[in-house]
């Protein structure tokens, strides 16, 4: 499908998804983002959904300001994939040992590795750059610098939530590693820091919705949130790098008679910042769950823990600020899927998959989530498919 507008206090509010599909909460938030007097577009990806903050699902374009409640408290979360020289026959009948290795190898939840992990240790894991990032991070908020210690040693883990490592198929039976992770609890307390400072700035004090408190240009808040957001962005890509090395290391040792070779990664920021030019406007477009779809850019879409996702192309266009969605998306909240849903459920959804299938993830059931083909086929003029993955192996946060 193409885009449908829908009419906006300052900008019509373009929506590759359909209106009466959405929840009554998301529309209005997208409608209070219109009203912003620094917007300059909103885009609306089929994943739309309600969200903390801003609707998931949403491209913010601004000029001269930024809402750090849209951006969310995971900065940087996104995706890394990587296909691999294995192939369906390669693996076990039961998937249960690797599963084991990858929950030793990457903690989850809450959980860190004893002492920082180095980069150096793994073979063809480029390193450079990794001193001078963490050397940047005595100019992050003097509120937050005493989590330096924790921030070494959650680099390289999963986290909660929808976060998760897995082992997948495509359609000509090649074995993809897969991972979604973000900035961890240090991008939390940046991104919570500069969002009560946002909320108590004098020009945010008429607005439609406190979430949307914005930084505006040329200010000492604005700079300060700016240098904060870039690291905690940087954070992410790094310990998604490192988890995905932690992940090759594995399969390395479990497949070693087959001496696996790994492609080139992908990789993904859903939830950022990034400066760009549209229309001869230098704007600061934020997207809360949305993938940038450049021409020729490889993207990351999941979908639940039972489908499957895509690996696409980005088709470059410039209506949705060159974006494309970020998954299924939720079509009911977790606690909703909890009372609905039972560990039977989760059995039956998860059928064949290597994971978890108790109480603690009932809220992650694939029928909490939108359906991913559906979804995919409402952005045909965003992305191209160049791979559909189906999980074998499912390691939850």
């Amino acid at each position: 499908m193409s885009y449908v507008e829908v009419p906006g206090a300052r900008v019509p509010i373009r929506m590759w998804a359909d209106p009466s599909t959405v929840e009554n909460g998301a529309m209005q938030q997208l409608r209070n983002v219109a009203t912003l007097p620094w917007i300059e577009g909103l885009a609306v990806m089929p994943d739309v959904h309600y969200g903390k903050g801003a609707t998931v699902g949403s491209v913010i374009a601004m000029r001269g300001a930024v809402c750090p409640a849209a951006v969310g408290v995971d900065i940087g979360c996104g995706m890394s994939a990587v296909k691999t020289s294995l192939t369906a026959n390669d693996l076990p009948g039961d998937l249960s040992r690797l599963r084991t290795k990858i929950e030793q190898a990457i903690p989850v939840g809450r959980g860190m590795h004893d002492e920082p992990v180095d980069p150096g240790r793994f073979h063809g894991l480029a390193t450079a750059g990794w001193d001078g990032f963490w050397k940047r991070f005595d100019g992050v908020a003097e509120a937050v610098r005493f989590r330096q210690e924790r921030a070494g040693k959650q680099m390289g883990t999963l986290g909660s939530g929808n976060h998760f490592v897995e082992v997948c198929t495509d359609t000509e039976g090649s074995v993809w590693l897969m991972l979604h992770s973000g900035s961890r609890n240090i991008g939390k307390e940046l991104a919570e820091h500069h969002i009560g400072i946002a909320q108590g700035l004098p020009h945010n004090q008429g607005l439609v919705d406190r979430d949307l408190a914005v930084f505006v240009a040329d200010t000492p808040q604005m700079a300060a949130y700016r240098n904060d957001l870039f690291w905690a962005q940087e954070y992410a890509k790094y310990n998604r790098t490192l988890m995905m090395a932690l992940l090759k290391d594995v399969v390395r040792k479990e497949f070693k008679k087959a001496r696996p070779a790994f492609e080139r990664e992908i990789s993904c920021h859903h939830n950022y910042v990034a400066e760009e030019r549209y229309d001869g406007m230098d704007l600061l477009v934020t997207r809360k769950g949305a993938i940038r779809a450049g021409s020729g850019e490889y993207g990351i879409i999941p979908g639940s823990m039972g489908t499957g996702s895509y690996i696409v192309q980005g088709l470059g266009n410039a209506k949705s600020f060159n974006s494309a969605s970020h998954g299924a998306g939720r079509r009911m909240s977790r606690n909703a899927a909890k009372r609905q849903f039972s560990t039977r459920d989760l059995e039956d959804q998860t059928r064949g998959v290597e994971c978890r299938k108790d109480s603690g993830v009932v809220d992650e059931i694939p029928a909490a989530y939108k359906n991913i083909d559906q979804v995919i086929e409402q952005q045909r003029d965003l992305v191209r498919v160049v791979a559909k993955l189906k999980q074998v192996v499912c390691v939850k946060g």
